[in-house]
């Protein structure tokens, strides 16, 4: 416990605060105290979390679900008010340290030891299921170990069997090292079974003092916990079968409670009945599939090992990990391995400097909603990343059942599909007549495809690498080859421009001020390593500046490649954790210098670079807006709208555009910050908004945003 901080209030509800117990991304624990003397743990929730109305919810069901478990090795609610202007719940304080905390002090546990806690884990289970609920977060940070037995905590992320139609941001979700494979793949379906999967993994943690599934990386995490074998060096003999059996991929597979009972109940008391192997040193882990591959094939293994010990960036088809991912703060950050389209591209002068604000809208324009779905036969393939690109007054869009659509900018009317396996990903983008898009004919390959803009069909193919991207740059299209040797640039006919070869480590493809570019690194996941800058001309790279580990890239300011500098490069796995950054590195590619230039303070969320100008999103809805030339902070505003899409920004309108899951769009003041107008939800806008980031672009004026499958169009003077 820590003591109460300038700010905490001194009571809630009654209760007289002592001090901190934790600090989460969604708010506070404080040990409080009753008129009588009885001590209870109270969870205050964020200010800026109070008035989302989405959250409210959610915290009511977190409450409801906890007063509805009661046994010995929980910790029962004893009040709540979700109804106050900052929710709060307080539960029975339970005095003792969490799993986690015991193991980094002293060590795994002891055969006695392991099978105390799986059987207490085991019967809190018994009683949560029993009250038709699945936890969906059992890890080391929510067992409390106390003197009579383990007790599970935090309900923050339980679902209610008979709840299943409510719908949650998504923000919380669980902690990949622990999740099960559902839920990472269908986190709104998860069964009892999947508690059981987190807790062969806790106990995997338990006896020798890492997970099953660790990976300096969470994506290597996820992956791995979808197909790899679990790492069960120094799992005691006696405990091996239990946990593989929990471990099955198959939820149908695994024990029930009552069976994983009586196994463990089955277990010998004594220590040294049972000794404890000292456990080696973790295996490497193998490679996954290329980006899209369900499964680890032969053939995508083979094609792993050429290369002299070339290390392929990892893209995983999960189907939801990158919600999960969005909660431990890394959507903006595997690194500098995060790039796109420059967004650099200074607006018109004549818009920059109009008054009057006559909407140019496309001709006919008006507000339309069109869905992005198209049900077809054929195997499920999903991004999870639908979106819409533009040319003049074409949107060209990617969603479930197809690989693109022309979309009219105007109507909404939908003027050819193409492909008709199920993708679910934004295309590349579009130029020159041609709209490029990404195509998996199966689990193996991956191909470039350049379709006509008129009509959608297929002008030319590539076979290219499955981790990485294809990008469009000013001379053409870069990518990396499918054997992961070469960079390759093509122009619009198709044909090959010009390769240089890749290095004999992990690489990856960047456009930065609409110029080639390949990030380099020793290590063999995004932000192992330092990362060295280099760029890409025929037959050779060249170095042009060394950057921090989880350094991220942003683009360019007048062809100097700009990026963030982190304050940590460790690894988080706590939910709601996102990495400050706290100064800015710009690079002159002539003279290879880097120059540092400092943040006022430390900033988190996600970040963009638009115009000059880089937009921290928060997860929580707030933004700031920094000069990217000095670092000096523009503003910065508070909004109740969580899980915002990247900005866009009007030179016309002086305004910033958000969308978010939901189908809200928010616009804000480009020069204050100050909220300009705002919408409310989009009415029923499908399954998919659950898990999939929104997006917002302009055609001319006109706003365009996807909400899951959904894509619609709204004006720039906001409702009316």
């Amino acid at each position: 416990m820590t003591p109460l901080s300038t700010g905490d209030p001194e009571s809630i509800g009654g209760y007289t605060l002592l001090g901190r117990l934790g600090v989460g991304g969604m708010g506070v624990v404080y040990l409080g105290v009753s008129a009588s003397g009885r001590q209870v743990a109270v969870k205050l929730v964020r200010e800026s979390y109070a008035q989302e109305e989405e959250f409210r919810t959610r915290f009511r069901q977190e409450i409801a679900a906890a007063r509805r478990v009661s046994g010995a090795f929980t910790a029962p609610v004893v009040d709540a008010d979700p109804d106050a202007d900052r929710p709060w719940m307080a539960t029975l304080y339970v005095p003792g340290p969490t799993l986690a905390e015991v193991v980094e002090k002293e060590g795994p546990l002891s055969g006695r030891k392991l099978r105390a806690l799986g059987l207490g884990l085991t019967e809190a289970l018994r009683d949560i299921h029993r009250a038709g609920l699945v936890h969906r977060d059992l890890k080391p940070g929510n067992v409390l170990m106390t003197e009579d037995g383990p007790r599970v905590i935090d309900f923050g992320i339980s679902r209610a069997s008979d709840n299943q139609s409510l719908t949650v941001t998504g923000r919380i979700i669980g902690t990949p090292p622990f999740m099960s494979p559902e839920q990472l793949a269908s986190p709104r379906e998860v069964t009892p079974a999947s508690d059981v999967f987190s807790l062969g993994s806790l106990l995997v943690f338990a006896a020798v003092g890492t997970g099953p599934f660790d990976s300096d990386s969470p994506y290597m995490t996820g992956y791995q916990v979808m197909h790899e074998s679990p790492d069960l060096d120094g799992v005691p003999e006696a405990l091996l079968r239990i946990v593989e059996r929990c471990l099955d991929k198959d939820p149908a597979a695994r024990p029930e409670l009552a069976d994983l009972h009586r196994t463990l109940r089955a277990l010998p008391e004594s220590d040294a009945a049972a000794p404890q192997r000292v456990r080696e040193s973790a295996k490497p882990r193998p490679r996954p599939a290329p980006w899209g591959a369900a499964t680890a094939s032969a053939h995508a293994a083979t094609r792993t090992g050429t290369g002299a010990g070339k290390r392929r960036r990892t893209r995983m088809l999960l189907a939801g990990l990158g919600t999960a991912l969005a909660v431990t703060g890394l959507t903006i950050g595997a690194g500098v391995f995060v790039s796109g389209r420059d967004t650099t591209t200074p607006s018109d002068n004549a818009a920059a400097t109009a008054t009057a604000r006559a909407a140019s809208l496309p001709d006919g324009w008006r507000p339309w909603r069109t869905a992005l779905r198209y049900d077809v036969p054929g195997v499920p393939l999903d991004y999870q990343a639908p979106g819409c690109v533009a040319d003049g007054k074409a949107l060209f869009c990617g969603g479930t059942g197809f690989t693109a659509a022309r979309i009219d900018a105007a109507s909404g009317r939908t003027l050819w599909r193409a492909g008709t396996r199920p993708q679910g990903v934004q295309p590349i983008g579009v130029r020159d007549g041609l709209v490029y898009v990404y195509e998996d004919p199966d689990d193996t390959t991956r191909r470039l495809v350049a379709l006509d803009a008129g009509t959608g069909h297929r002008r030319w193919q590539r076979d290219i690498s499955g981790s990485e991207d294809a990008i469009l740059y000013d001379g053409g299209l870069l990518t990396l080859s499918d054997d992961h040797r070469w960079f390759v640039a093509y122009g619009p006919s198709g044909k090959e421009l010009w390769r240089a070869p890749s290095l004999d480590e992990y690489c990856t493809t960047s456009v930065l001020g609409d110029a080639p570019y390949a990030l380099c690194s020793a290590g063999t996941e995004p932000g192992q390593a330092p990362v060295d800058l280099m760029k890409l001309e025929p037959d050779r790279l060249t170095k042009t500046a060394a950057l921090p580990k989880k350094a991220q890239a942003l683009g360019a300011v007048g062809g100097h490649p700009l990026f963030l500098a982190p304050q940590t490069a460790k690894d988080v796995y706590e939910s709601g954790y996102e990495r400050p950054y706290n100064a800015l590195l710009r690079v002159d590619p002539e003279t290879r210098q880097v120059r540092r230039i400092p943040l006022a303070r430390p900033l988190t969320g996600a970040a963009t670079l638009v115009d000059g100008v880089v937009y921290f999103v928060r997860s929580n809805g707030s933004v700031t807006a920094v000069s990217a030339d000095s670092g000096k902070q523009l503003w910065q505003k508070t909004t109740d709208m969580e899980s915002l899409s990247a900005p866009v920004v009007s030179a016309t309108y002086k305004r910033v555009y958000f969308s978010n899951r939901f189908g809200r769009l928010l616009a804000l003041d480009s020069r204050t910050g100050a909220e300009v107008w705002r919408t409310s939800a989009l009415d029923d806008p499908g399954d998919k908004a659950q898990g999939t980031p929104p997006r917002v672009l302009l055609v001319k004026d006109a706003i365009v945003a996807t909400a899951g499958d959904t894509a619609f169009s709204r004006s720039p003077d906001g409702p009316t």
